[in-house]
């Protein structure tokens, strides 16, 4: 009934953005006398904002058709390296540019495409040869495809790896720091020559005892039955996944922006001044981010609990606990891929401290391949995306793998 209540509210805001953009489409006219009037050109900016915010969206496009590489414009082209039911492994092959470290960024799988780290690939180009794990939305799975936990996931990033081959990086943001070490550790203690040999956690819940946030706190409050009951939904008929059980984007949506509720209505505030100013610049960079924002995908019931469960009830990981598929996943294995872990000062979804903790449990290790790093006022956004990361993160990271490839 969730579901079905959201896809009537979803289709009734569709008919209305439509109606909204049309009137400030009027609004805008010059053959409309309202337009050179006082409130013309504050109707048809509220009527824009209306329009942006109540629009349905899909899957947004990456848009990187070119890259400089040491001093030149060359083009890039998007390849499927490996597809599986719930995800593929897409490369930005560099047209005439075959040298660089191979590098695989991990995406989250919390509600939104891969196309979000859009900010983290186009600044990794122009050094490394990328790919990402792009994330299918789990409502558009047909159910005879099976299922997608936490150990399918480990599953696909060792895939992945080994379909990259040996001598690899890997970049895990936010979520996938624990799925992506777990895989560090078992591909350890394979000696899989596919093995990354540089793995960076940007902002990850290694260890969410540390400096608990209020995602944090949500998730320890509430028993684990109560996540079962009252936020798993199933896709209705309309979906190619019809029937699966699913933890829906929207959810997820709405609890980001309920945490930050103030900033995002100061956000639409200033895109709405922007627009009444005639300044398109400040406005479009404000739509671009809620563009990507608002584009929902879902993750199955199964991956979403298993995740709650064993990252932020159980804390099994850090406390060495974790098992993949009945086998320890055990820190101690990682002997010789350096780590990396890096967090935002101001990150209000996982504490500083967090994904700090993956160095302090992979006690094996060399002192030479760990490495922390504190970025001063930034966010969790801001670790992956924006001018800190772009000046300030990115040129940490380039450095570290440079110095272990």
């Amino acid at each position: 009934m969730l579901y079905d209540a959201y896809e009537v509210q979803r289709s009734l805001l569709a008919g209305a953005s439509t109606l909204a953009n049309i009137g400030a489409g009027w609004m805008q006219n010059p053959a409309n006398p309202f337009s050179y009037s006082h409130m013309g050109p504050i109707v048809a900016s509220a009527l824009d904002v209306f329009a942006h915010a109540a629009a349905p969206r899909g899957k947004p496009e990456f848009g990187l058709d070119t890259t400089m590489v040491d001093g030149r414009e060359v083009a890039v082209h998007e390849e499927i390296v490996l597809r599986k039911p719930f995800g593929q492994l897409k490369r930005f092959r560099r047209e005439g540019v075959e040298d660089g470290p191979r590098l695989l960024i991990v995406a989250p799988m919390s509600g939104h495409y891969a196309t979000l780290l859009r900010g983290t690939v186009e600044r990794m180009l122009p050094r490394h040869d990328v790919y990402i794990t792009d994330w299918r939305d789990a409502k558009l799975v047909p159910l005879d495809q099976g299922r997608f936990d936490l150990d399918d996931y480990i599953d696909y990033l060792i895939a992945f790896m080994e379909a990259i081959g040996p001598g690899g990086h890997m970049l895990a943001v936010c979520q996938p720091s624990v799925p992506a070490f777990a895989a560090a550790c078992l591909m350890s203690a394979d000696k899989n020559p596919c093995r990354p040999r540089t793995l960076t956690m940007m902002g990850g819940p290694i260890d969410t005892r540390k400096a608990p946030t209020a995602v944090n706190t949500l998730a320890t409050q509430r028993p684990y039955s109560w996540f079962e009951n009252n936020v798993i939904a199933t896709v209705p008929y309309l979906y190619p996944g019809a029937g699966r059980s699913v933890y829906p984007g929207f959810l997820q949506l709405a609890g980001f922006m309920t945490m930050n509720l103030g900033n995002h209505l100061v956000s639409h505030w200033e895109m709405f001044k922007h627009l009444i100013e005639g300044d398109d610049d400040s406005a479009e960079a404000t739509k671009s981010f809620y563009e990507e924002y608002r584009s929902l995908c879902d993750m199955t019931a199964e991956f979403y609990l298993q995740t709650v469960d064993t990252v932020f009830q159980r804390h099994l990981l850090p406390k060495g606990q974790l098992t993949h598929r009945g086998r320890k996943v055990d820190p101690a294995a990682i002997r010789d891929v350096a780590l990396l872990a890096i967090e935002g000062e101001r990150d209000d979804i996982s504490g500083v401290g967090q994904t700090r903790a993956a160095l302090d449990i992979a006690t094996k290790l060399p002192a030479k391949r760990k490495l922390y790093h504190l970025a001063k006022g930034a966010g969790h956004y801001g670790i992956f995306h924006g001018g800190k990361w772009r000046t300030r993160i990115a040129p940490v990271v380039e450095d570290w793998i440079a110095g272990h490839d």
